[in-house]
């Protein structure tokens, strides 16, 4: 058994990735301080804080539904990393990397959904 949240894999990952976002966006353009960086950091945080606000929560459903929400934020997060690559604001190296972290954070939050579904409905 767990002890806390920060024993979750995925939700290590994406804090890693939440890091590793701000790091890039360091370097956006200063006009989009408050445009797009400031989305794109709002996005990255919001996936291991309801990762993390899940696990406080009292029943499994909701923690799912802070998962879900965790998902939603990590989909818009990989569109705008997908709009500043496409604008030019990241480098195909960085964005290269950024996808691997992406794809791997959506690949254990859906396992840990699926893992909660299937205890949900089999107790």
């Amino acid at each position: 058994m767990l002890k806390n949240y920060k024993e979750l894999k995925v939700w290590q990952k994406a804090y890693q990735l939440c890091i590793a976002i701000y790091k890039v966006t360091k370097h956006f353009p200063n006009e989009e301080r408050y445009g797009l960086t400031s989305q794109i950091r709002r996005s990255a945080v919001s996936v291991p804080s309801n990762i993390a606000e899940g696990y406080g929560r009292k029943t499994t459903q909701e923690y799912m539904h802070s998962l879900y929400i965790a998902y939603g934020s990590h989909c818009e997060l990989e569109t705008q990393i997908m709009l500043s690559k496409d604008l030019g604001y990241i480098k195909a190296e960085d964005f290269n990397d950024l996808q691997g972290w992406i794809a791997e954070v959506e690949r254990m939050l859906k396992a840990l959904i699926t893992s909660l579904q299937k205890k949900h409905l089999n107790p």
